[in-house]
């Protein structure tokens, strides 16, 4: 894989006995780490202009987007799915969501299933 592509996925907080934290501090630490969001979409937006406009080809052309993912990601990817056809008028099944550990991960955690060559195949 091309360096520049290698993301982290997982990787240790730099926030260290969030349980020793005051609220204050909590709520400050969590609206810190959001700012850095926007800044890190802004340099994102080649390859984000990339990706939508290659799968929109593919999706005009009879295609579906899947989204696939694990735990929060996951269950985001889900939630996200099942709301293009009431939000944007597309037909339900273009827009797909596959959580690994199945549908059963989507309200209750199944840990490591994205490790697991047969749980992450599980739909």
């Amino acid at each position: 894989m091309d360096s520049k592509f290698q993301m982290i996925t997982e990787q240790p907080s730099k926030y260290r006995h969030l349980e020793k934290m005051s609220v204050a501090d909590l709520l400050k630490n969590i609206n810190a780490e959001d700012k850095s969001v926007p800044l890190a979409v802004e340099k994102s937006i080649p390859q984000i202009e990339a990706f939508i406009v290659a799968a929109l080809d593919k999706m005009v052309s009879g295609g579906r987007l899947f989204y696939i993912g694990a735990g929060t990601s996951g269950r985001l990817g889900v939630v996200d799915a099942s709301e293009c056809p009431p939000t944007y008028g597309v037909p339900y099944g273009l827009v797909i969501g596959i959580i690994a550990g199945g549908s059963k991960a989507i309200t209750q955690a199944v840990e490591f299933a994205e490790d697991s060559q047969s749980e992450a195949g599980r739909i």
